[in-house]
């Protein structure tokens, strides 16, 4: 338990003079990251090897279009690694980093208004140092805001995000070590579910070993969030996966879980081929990659919250839609980006 306050701690005091309106950003990521730092962000971003990359290729250009920049944590919680037996630790933090948008950022129209980036993190301590992070954020969320409606057959609905419903997810102090446990066992139990597409169960009946009836869905940009089992169930599970087939097996980087609060990142977490209509865009019949975060909330013994960040762009890249290109197109010959997207 005092490795995970330490760790907290570390991550905190990172947060701290990142945050700060003045930091130098390199010399911040170079004294509180390792040498070899690992950092994975959603499309365009990819894949840093270096704190200064990550200075200079992530966090100036946001710093630089979203002004003011805020940090508003929802979660925060640390844990031990059951992906590599529960030997390294990990920090998450997820939450919004508000800001006056001021100037353009990778082809989206500044507003100068308030925009809210959703994001989450998971940072690997070791030593007092971050060695290793996965950066993930709804880009299109932050695109939606500058008025340009990306996906424009979302199931469900497009909002500014809550935290938990509890206001219990700020974590700073330490939890008792079975909640955890209970935590991390129940979501277990829920992935074992979901690699069981050909259950005999009905789909709500399925998702009833785990989640709790009125649980809370809180999904990317493109397909948005829902609420009750039934409704999460025509809104995005059912549609999902009549669009999918030959999915993979699911494997994490990280999964981990304190108190009542626990989540997963992989890179990818599985793959799986589009075989029928998904997000109003026609078969493709091409493996694709879901680089996705979950953040779930514990109530009792079922799943009451999840929040998911999915990077959408990247998938749809793979696809062949790039829709980040076409946004920057139109934004290079100065008229409004269009919403009717095509194929490459």
């Amino acid at each position: 338990m005092s490795d995970l306050q330490a760790a907290k701690e570390t991550v905190l005091k990172f947060y701290e003079q990142l945050d700060s309106p003045d930091a130098n950003l390199e010399a911040v990521l170079s004294a509180h990251c390792r040498e070899g730092y690992i950092w994975r962000g959603f499309h365009p971003f990819g894949e840093f090897k270096s704190p200064n990359e990550v200075a200079q290729k992530f966090w100036r250009p946001l710093r630089t279009s979203l002004t003011s920049l805020q940090r508003r944590q929802d979660v925060f919680f640390a844990g031990l690694n059951q992906m590599d037996g529960f030997q390294g630790t990990w920090v998450v933090s997820m939450g919004h980093l508000m800001g006056l948008f001021d100037h353009p950022l990778l082809g989206i129209p500044p507003t100068q208004k308030i925009a809210m980036l959703r994001y989450c993190e998971f940072h690997r301590v070791e030593n007092g140092k971050i060695c290793e992070t996965a950066m993930y954020f709804d880009l299109p969320h932050l695109i939606a805001q500058a008025g340009i409606t990306l996906f424009p057959n979302q199931t469900a609905a497009q909002l500014v995000q809550p935290g938990p419903m509890t206001h219990t997810g700020l974590l700073f102090d330490p939890t008792p070590e079975q909640d955890g446990k209970d935590t991390l066992a129940l979501i277990n139990r829920m992935i074992g579910d979901l690699g069981q597409w050909d259950s005999k169960l009905t789909l709500e009946d399925e998702l009833r070993q785990t989640w709790d009836e009125n649980m809370l869905w809180w999904g990317p940009t493109g397909i948005g969030a829902t609420y009750t089992i039934e409704r999460y169930a025509k809104q995005h599970s059912g549609p999902f996966r009549a669009a999918f087939s030959e999915r993979s097996k699911t494997t994490h980087i990280a999964r981990l879980a304190e108190g009542e609060f626990g989540g997963f990142f992989g890179w990818p977490n599985f793959t799986a081929r589009l075989s029928a209509e998904f997000m109003a865009i026609p078969a493709t019949q091409k493996i694709g990659e879901f680089r996705v975060i979950d953040i779930y909330r514990r109530d009792g013994d079922k799943l009451a919250e999840n929040w998911i960040f999915i990077d959408l762009l990247h998938f749809w890249k793979c696809q062949g839609y790039d829709f980040l290109a076409q946004l920057q197109a139109g934004d290079r010959q100065n008229k409004k980006p269009s919403t009717k997207w095509s194929k490459n």
